[in-house]
């Protein structure tokens, strides 16, 4: 599992799942300093040229829309030891921001996205692969709330762009991606059980 001194963990699901509340609860669970997690979120392609309009009728539900060889690169720079800078991506403007956030290589890296498991180069990087499956009903709820709440969408943007790229996009991309999982765990972040067993697993890698 890894090479012994590093460990890269691949969290996958649709959008609402819950992929995000298990990453963030991983790396809380571990000891400081020693787990980071990479959004994929954050290697949205930055489409600052376009006029703003334009930005918004972008399929960010494409595996296209993301710039995933930006991100192999840091996992690999990550397990030789080298620090990287993060992206950030502003939902609001639909580009990338000037800032990045400063990661040094630690020895386990959580990386989470919708389709992390769509390109095989991608899920090589991984030492596991998790598969947050969550009932559609559920995500389509909690992306609502998610995008009200967090990134000031309104309902109507929200439920346009589902029909449009985010329930095609799962089905096209997303939900095949399922077989390449390692782990499959139902109900994402409510699932106590299988949680408590990624972390004693992880915990165990550390000890080691």
């Amino acid at each position: 599992m890894g090479d012994g001194t590093r460990l890269v963990v691949g969290i996958a699901g649709g959008s609402g799942s819950g992929k995000t509340t298990i990453a963030r609860s991983i790396v809380r669970a571990l000891p400081a300093g020693s787990a980071v997690l990479l959004e994929h979120d954050g290697y949205y392609r930055d489409n600052s040229d376009l006029p703003l309009e334009e930005r918004a009728k972008v399929n960010y539900d494409h595996p296209e829309s993301l710039e995933t060889d930006l991100l192999i690169e840091h996992i690999r720079s990550l397990r030789q030891g080298l620090a990287v800078e993060k992206p950030i991506y502003d939902y609001v403007t639909h580009s990338r921001s000037k800032e990045s956030v400063h990661v040094d290589p630690v020895p386990v890296v959580i990386v989470e996205g919708i389709l992390i498991f769509t390109r095989r180069d991608l899920c090589d990087a991984f030492d596991i692969k998790i598969f947050v499956d969550t009932d559609a009903d559920m995500r389509v709820l909690r992306r609502l709330q998610r995008d009200i709440e967090e990134r000031g969408r309104s309902l109507d943007s929200i439920i346009r762009q589902y029909y449009a790229t985010v329930r095609p996009m799962h089905l096209e991309f997303v939900e095949p991606s399922k077989r390449w999982a390692d782990v499959i765990i139902p109900e994402g972040g409510h699932n106590a059980i299988a949680l408590d067993l990624i972390i004693e697993k992880l915990r165990r890698f550390l000890e080691a």
